[in-house]
């Protein structure tokens, strides 16, 4: 007989044929079940829940597999509701761990630190600029900026005042600044001054004014993650990306803005504009990292410290025309950092030329006794290697989309890129499903910020759209276990697939943003490196190179020879006073 999800299975003729015999049998059962009901309440989860919940979780239960399993269900209900009432703090992990090696696999540079690889030992070779006053040092990189501190043409104090001044000038305008740290600034830039006049000079690093993502933790002042629950936040230590900065002399002016819970560049004030398009409020600066670019783009801060957990770093970077380095999941301790996808977070540098970037990551990255997933690993950095004997790919496909005016800024692109001595050849990346793995971002955050969500604090956040966080916290509670769990085993076959493809190459190089690979390899753990290479409709545009696991040394270097091969870097945003 055919089962219904309707009925009993018994048809009409057949019931009437057997009622009066089970009569008596069935009002025994109501009694007995009415008796059973005064002793145990009735499940909160119902079979017909069960079965629309089937739909959701793409099975289908017989009518007896759904009688066992719903006991079961309305236990496990209780247990959810245990697991509420416990007090986890925002920034306590799951206990598992990503590892973006394949197993057996440190990755290419899977060494132990050297004597001659110790973090934060790089010196840069950069000549001083030349200058008139303060101000015209505004725009300079981070490499030019520690010259002119080391050999004491400029103090700290000096720069620290000009950079205070240009953030109060212009923060308002393009919204990028949270909270000013000006006192504090200025006792850090004094103490800087009087290292170096005293011969304790810190490295590259030592008197340069900073800005930071406003989700890292600093004592004593308020880490609003941009959002409106937590905008008069206290918590009470440095985040280690705080002290290290500090350790390598670096002077903190301010905490920038970010994307409400790192999303977008929509904050509790509003949007972060872009210094290259400050009047527009729709998109901004693009990306959670926004005020970092900007404020860097604008010459409001020597460079930058910001987050991405997909395109964060990149995407903005790449939009305010700035360089904007992702280092490899695992490479910069993320303590004291808010999470919002524990197995896909990472720091990066957002600055004005290359050599910036590996300066800073120099600085930060390394093993703190905190974040577990912070593998001890070094970064050699080589400057003048060779780019004829790299072996350098590129998503030929990528670069010929688009309409003429991105075609031909590409196509001028690799020109450059060519000239300067690197050999491209076309690659392809892995046929893989990997938009289907953006569950595991969505679970992730929607986990983080459950508390939340359900007391109703997310209904403050001004972003409340579609596509805005509260909206996909709410919605992703809907993601069951185990396909999030399949999806993290899915995306092992995407690490290994990624394996494959970059044991022939150093480097490949793609757009950016845009690119398919952005999202894969914020998936793998892949560094990239973002540098802006034209622009299209007065906007900059970037090119992409992503390297090796722990290699971020690679991708630099060829991006540090396309940089001196143009003079994209140099070009600046202009604002109205």
């Amino acid at each position: 007989m055919k089962k219904s999800k309707s009925g009993s299975g018994i048809d009409r003729r057949t019931f009437v044929k057997l009622a009066p015999a089970a009569g008596a049998a069935l009002l025994a059962g109501e009694v007995e079940a009415a008796q059973s009901q005064q002793t145990q309440a009735a499940p909160r989860v119902t079979r017909e829940m069960v079965r629309q919940a089937e739909q959701l979780i793409g099975i289908e239960l017989t009518e007896a597999q759904e009688a066992m399993a719903l006991p079961g269900i309305n236990r496990n209900l209780g247990s959810y509701e245990a697991l509420r009432q416990i007090a986890v703090p925002l920034d306590t992990e799951p206990a598992i761990a990503f590892h973006p090696a394949v197993a057996g696999r440190q990755g290419r540079a899977g060494r132990k630190r050297t004597a001659t690889a110790q973090r934060g030992a790089i010196v840069s070779s950069v000549t001083a600029p030349k200058f008139r006053n303060i101000e015209d040092l505004a725009f300079s990189t981070a490499a030019e900026l520690g010259t002119l501190l080391r050999t004491q043409q400029v103090s700290a104090v000096e720069l620290t005042r000009m950079y205070l001044s240009r953030l109060k000038r212009y923060g308002e305008q393009l919204l990028c600044v949270v909270t000013l740290m000006e006192d504090a600034a200025l006792r850090e830039a004094e103490a800087a001054d009087r290292e170096i006049r005293a011969g304790r000079y810190r490295g590259p690093l030592h008197g340069i004014p900073c800005g930071i993502k406003d989700l890292f933790a600093t004592k004593g002042i308020p880490t609003t993650w941009g959002a409106e629950p937590f905008r008069d936040q206290m918590i009470d230590v440095d985040a280690t990306v705080v002290e290290r900065l500090r350790e390598a002399g670096s002077v903190i002016v301010a905490k920038l803005s970010m994307g409400a819970l790192a999303q977008g560049g929509r904050w509790f004030r509003g949007m972060t504009r872009n210094p290259w398009q400050p009047e527009e409020t729709t998109t901004g600066s693009s990306g959670s990292s926004a005020g970092s670019a900007s404020a860097t783009s604008a010459g409001l801060v020597g460079f930058s410290i910001g987050t991405e957990t997909l395109g964060s770093i990149i995407s903005p970077s790449s939009r305010c025309g700035v360089v904007g380095l992702r280092p490899t999941y695992g490479r910069i301790s993320r303590y004291g950092a808010m999470g919002l996808s524990w197995t896909m977070d990472k720091i990066g540098p957002i600055c004005r030329g290359v050599e910036d970037c590996a300066l800073v990551l120099d600085a930060l990255y390394g093993p703190d006794g905190h974040d577990i997933t912070v593998g001890d690993v070094p970064f050699e950095w080589r400057p003048t290697r060779s780019l004829a004997r790299m072996r350098i790919g590129y998503l030929k496909t990528e670069f010929e989309q688009g309409d003429e005016a991105r075609r031909a800024v590409y196509a001028t692109a690799l020109d450059a890129l060519r000239s300067a001595g690197a050999k491209l050849e076309p690659l392809e990346l892995p046929k893989f499903p990997a938009q289907s793995l953006r569950i595991i971002l969505s679970a992730e955050a929607a986990a983080a910020f459950d508390d939340i969500t359900r007391d109703g604090r997310v209904n403050q956040l001004s972003g409340q759209s579609p596509g805005d966080w509260p909206n996909s916290f709410r919605t992703s509670r809907f993601i069951p276990a185990v396909e999030y769990l399949r999806a993290q085993r899915a995306r092992t076959l995407l690490k290994a697939e990624m394996h494959r493809l970059l044991a022939n190459w150093d480097v490949f190089v793609s757009p950016a943003p845009g690119s398919a690979s952005l999202l894969v390899t914020n998936l793998t753990g892949h560094p990239a490196v973002a540098v802006p290479c034209g622009f299209i409709n007065n906007l900059p545009q970037s090119i992409m190179f992503t390297g090796n696991l722990y290699d971020e040394a690679a991708p630099l270097r060829i991006a540090l020879a396309f940089e001196r091969a143009t003079d994209w870097h140099k070009k600046h945003p202009t604002l109205a006073n």
